[in-house]
C-alpha cells in the first residue's frame, strides 16, 4: 500500500473533476505531459478478463483544428435538421477552440476474441467493454485537470459521419480503425473563469443502501 496517498486525498481528486466548456486553444501543460498521462492510464486501468480492448488517441494542434472543422461542417446541416443546432453550435465551436482532445476506442476484434475464449460470459463483454472505456475516461479526465487544465467529455458519435471524421483524424490506419468503436472524446485547454461547482446530487437516501 502506498504510504504517500489515501482515499481521501484520491477522491478529493476525482471530486475536482468537471465540465468545462470554456478553453482556449493554449495549454499551460506540455504536449509531452499529455501523452506521458494517457500512456500512464494505459498501463494500469483495469478491464474484464485483461481484455485491454482500449484504443487511445491524443490529437493535436493543426490536426486537431482539421478534425473539427471537418466536423463542423458535416454534423451542421444534420443538427439543423433535428432542430438542436442553436443548442450544438456553441459546443461544438468550443470544441474547435480547444488545445486538443483524447479520442476513446474500443477495439472491436478484442471483444469479439474475448467472447470467443470466455462463452459462458460472452453476452456481457459489450458491457464489460464500456465498462473498461469509462474507466480510461475518468482517469485521464481527472488527471488532465489537476494537471491545471479544464476539459469536457463528449459522444458525437451518436453522428455517424462524425465517428467516420474522428477515426480519420486519429493517427490509426485505415486498415487498424475500421476495427474501433468510438466511445467518447475527451476536449481539454486552459480554463476560462471559474471552474465549475458541483451540481446538485440525490439525496443519499435514495441513492444508497447500506446492508448488514
Amino acid at each position: 500500500m502506498p504510504s504517500n496517498i489515501n482515499a481521501r486525498q484520491f477522491l478529493k481528486a476525482a471530486a475536482y473533476r468537471r465540465t468545462c466548456y470554456a478553453l482556449t486553444n493554449t495549454s499551460k501543460v506540455s504536449d509531452e505531459r499529455i501523452v506521458e498521462i494517457v500512456q500512464e492510464v494505459l498501463s494500469f486501468a483495469p478491464s474484464s478478463y485483461n481484455m485491454q480492448s482500449a484504443r487511445l488517441s491524443v490529437v493535436l494542434g493543426k490536426n486537431h483544428e482539421a478534425m473539427w472543422d471537418a466536423i463542423i461542417e458535416a454534423a451542421g446541416p444534420i443538427l439543423k435538421e433535428f432542430g438542436v443546432w442553436d443548442t450544438m453550435k456553441p459546443i461544438l465551436e468550443g470544441s474547435r477552440n480547444s488545445s486538443g482532445s483524447v479520442l476513446f476506442f474500443e477495439k472491436e476484434t478484442t471483444i469479439h476474441a474475448a467472447r470467443e475464449a470466455h462463452k459462458s460470459a460472452a453476452h456481457m463483454f459489450s458491457e464489460l467493454s464500456d465498462h473498461a472505456s469509462g474507466m480510461h475516461q475518468i482517469l485521464v479526465w481527472t488527471a488532465l485537470e489537476l494537471e491545471g487544465l479544464g476539459a469536457n467529455l463528449q459522444h458525437l458519435n451518436t453522428i455517424p459521419v462524425v465517428e467516420d471524421i474522428i477515426k480519420n483524424h486519429s493517427g490509426f490506419s485505415p486498415d487498424e480503425v475500421t476495427l474501433f468503436k468510438l466511445k467518447a472524446h475527451l476536449n481539454f485547454g486552459d480554463e476560462v473563469g471559474t471552474h465549475p461547482t458541483v451540481p446538485a446530487k440525490l439525496a443519499l437516501s435514495e441513492t444508497l443502501r447500506v446492508v448488514k
